[in-house]
């Protein structure tokens, strides 16, 4: 029988806890601060950023949001990044991607300062993380592993493959399940015998970015499936990476689509607010 893992109550879960340790801080002065850059009109864009910036008022955050128009220069940008890395109160700062074309991406992500990078993109958290070191963890592989826990299942000495190389997801995810003592795959759009990978997977995490494109048939029973994908079908649903009409019937937990993963990206952010005040704190 497949099991559902909810994300959105694992979310709620984890928000109450974060909103207790900020209680502790407000208490010694301290309130965590999220300041969240948004360029443009993207609509998608637009979702995300209101969803921050209701989870920052939810768990106590003081919030900033710059909406930007869509010509804004980049020198302008870079100088609202630098006036926002140098702000005493902002604890995390975040530019929501993607920024219009005639901004580069790559030199609004290298300004920000690395101990205000709650994303966890900056080379400096993505080579700490790679060492092992303290480091600002990507949100959305961060949530994975705790929902891949509440599942039950130990990671330890388990199979993983994970579907999907971005810097963003596929990498760091590889890297947490490493921490976590698994035997880790990575498989892309070059892996010869995808089905043969999954097929001897314990935990399969989905970050491709194709609707409907891993089916049940290529699942093992008993896996735990981490669904990263969000995608429109053929009718406009929102749909994952993972099949789940073919899914139905078999022995394994599965992440739906919505209400799995992407509660927990956000709630991870928050997290990693929190940990940004708690070490300017000392």
């Amino acid at each position: 029988m497949l099991k559902l893992i909810d994300g959105k109550k694992l979310a709620e879960e984890r928000r109450t806890e974060i909103k207790a340790e900020v209680e502790k801080l407000k208490a010694e002065g301290i309130t965590p601060g999220l300041a969240v850059i948004l360029v443009g009109e993207d609509s998608a864009s637009q979702v995300y950023v209101n969803n921050k910036e209701k989870a920052c008022h939810e768990v106590g955050f003081h919030s900033e949001v710059y909406r930007l128009p869509e010509d804004t220069t980049q020198e302008d940008l870079l100088a609202l990044i630098d006036k926002l890395n140098k702000a005493e109160h902002i604890h995390g700062l975040l530019v929501q991607l993607p920024v219009p074309k005639h901004i580069d991406e790559q030199a609004v992500i290298h300004a920000i300062n690395p101990a205000k990078d709650v994303d966890g993109f900056l080379p400096e958290n993505m080579g700490a993380l790679l060492i092992g070191d303290e480091a600002f963890v990507p949100c959305t592989p961060k949530g994975c592993v705790d929902l891949i826990k509440q599942s039950g299942v130990e990671i330890a000495g388990k199979k993983a493959v994970v579907v999907g190389r971005s810097n963003i997801v596929g990498k760091p995810m590889a890297i947490l399940l490493l921490q976590e003592n698994a035997t880790v795959t990575i498989c892309h759009s070059k892996t010869k015998n995808l089905k043969e990978e999954l097929l001897q997977a314990d935990i399969v995490v989905a970050a491709i970015g194709k609707a409907n494109f891993i089916t049940g048939d290529m699942i093992k029973e008993g896996a735990v499936v981490i669904d990263v994908g969000m995608n429109r079908d053929e009718n406009g649903k929102l749909v994952g990476d993972i099949d789940r009409a073919s899914m139905e019937g078999k022995d394994c937990w599965l992440t739906p689509v919505p209400g799995g993963v992407g509660p927990m990206t956000i709630t991870m952010l928050m997290k990693n607010t929190l940990e940004s005040a708690m070490r300017k704190r000392g």
